[in-house]
């Protein structure tokens, strides 16, 4: 397979780099954190205005009619420098499954915006039970008086104190087969009953507990069909994995670019600390665990964007890409030293992020198992 980039995307990914790197200096990205809404409004809608949230999207709905893997390239570019935003909720986790299964008059209504930047949508699924299966849902939607109420609590929601709608999904009926019975609702994030509370996290990204307490939705905000919304839902993480995977390996690849320049500039005992053979070998250990994490991600990113299945690509990108940007910058912290360990040092910023990006849509051993899964084991 040639994983040489076209000159569009050479052309994608070297924009996003030099915008990010100029508007999202590391003291921005601290501040960010440190504040309630996560990110910059004004920066949204410069994003929007470069066509990112528009990237993946078909052009009847204002899209740019992108692939997956140019979606992947842009998301590498956002790990590399850190963008915090509700880009990756708002285009992965609510307009990809919104494209994939939504009628036609809610495709209309809700892409185009998106794509322009004007409406933020996540994803509630994960609840206090914390599985990514489908028998881990269990808050239920009841039909009353052609709506439907919700009732329970949702984890570990992205942005979803700043968010327009959430994409929720729920149980509408009992089956032997827990796959059946899941429904996707769309839900405005303001209905009465709608509790939203930020989470403190080890990433300090905005996620939320959001509890719907006999929240009344239209029956007409059903995505896809009723009672089949978990092949909905699996496709999206099988997407997210990979997305996220992809912002993992950006993240990777700053770290060991800043981890060169410093043993080409730190001088002990009269030399570079990077002419010495124990750090040239933490190097080759970092090059080979980013360049293999790239090729598993951007070859599973290319399935998605060919229409195949890549459910055991993308948990093979993810396994890998968990570890890998784990150990990447625990070398980095080696190579920096004291200073690296510093609160101060940008190291930190990405250390966190390997911890908790390891941890989203599945870990390593989840990852795994749905490797051994796809083997038929």
């Amino acid at each position: 397979m040639n994983f040489e980039l076209s000159e569009e995307q050479k052309m994608l990914k070297k924009t996003a780099h030099d915008f990010l790197a100029k508007k999202y200096p590391k003291d921005l990205v601290k501040k960010l954190e440190e504040s309630h809404k996560g990110y910059s409004q004004e920066l949204w809608k410069e994003m929007a205005e470069l066509g990112w949230m528009a990237l993946v999207f078909p052009e009847e709905y204002d899209g740019i009619d992108g692939s997956f893997l140019d979606l992947v390239i842009l998301l590498e570019e956002m790990g590399y420098n850190i963008c915090p935003s509700p880009f990756f909720s708002t285009v992965i986790l609510g307009g990809l499954p919104i494209l994939m299964a939504a009628n036609e008059e809610q495709k209309k209504e809700l892409l185009p915006r998106i794509a322009m930047g004007e409406l933020i949508i996540t994803l509630a699924l994960t609840e206090p039970n914390n599985g990514l299966e489908a028998k881990s849902v269990q808050v239920k939607a009841t039909p009353s008086n052609g709506e439907y109420v919700i009732k329970g609590t949702k984890l570990f929601v992205s942005d979803a104190h700043v968010a327009d709608y959430i994409l929720c999904a729920v149980r509408t009926e009992d089956a032997s087969d827990l796959e059946r019975g899941i429904t996707v609702f769309l839900v405005q994030a303001k209905s009465p009953g709608v509790q939203c509370t930020l989470l403190k996290t080890l990433a300090r990204d905005k996620q939320c507990e959001v509890i719907f307490d006999d929240v009344h939705v239209p029956k007409e905000n059903i995505v896809g069909t009723k009672g089949q919304g978990w092949p909905i839902i699996k496709h999206t993480l099988e997407k997210a994995a990979v997305a996220r995977s992809a912002q993992m390996v950006g993240g990777a690849q700053a770290v060991i670019d800043m981890a060169l320049s410093y043993s080409k500039a730190r001088v002990q005992f009269d030399r570079p600390i990077g002419s010495f053979q124990a750090v040239q070998h933490h190097f080759t250990n970092m090059w080979a665990d980013i360049i293999g994490s790239r090729n598993l991600v951007y070859k599973a990113a290319w399935k998605i964007s060919e229409g195949g299945l890549a459910g055991l690509e993308s948990a093979m990108a993810k396994a890998r890409v968990g570890e890998a940007y784990r150990r990447v910058t625990i070398l980095g912290h080696q190579i920096f030293g004291g200073i690296g360990f510093t609160k101060e040092h940008d190291m930190h910023l990405y250390h966190r992020l390997s911890m908790a990006g390891d941890l989203s849509f599945g870990n390593v051993d989840f990852q795994r198992e749905m490797v051994a899964t796809e083997l038929g084991l």
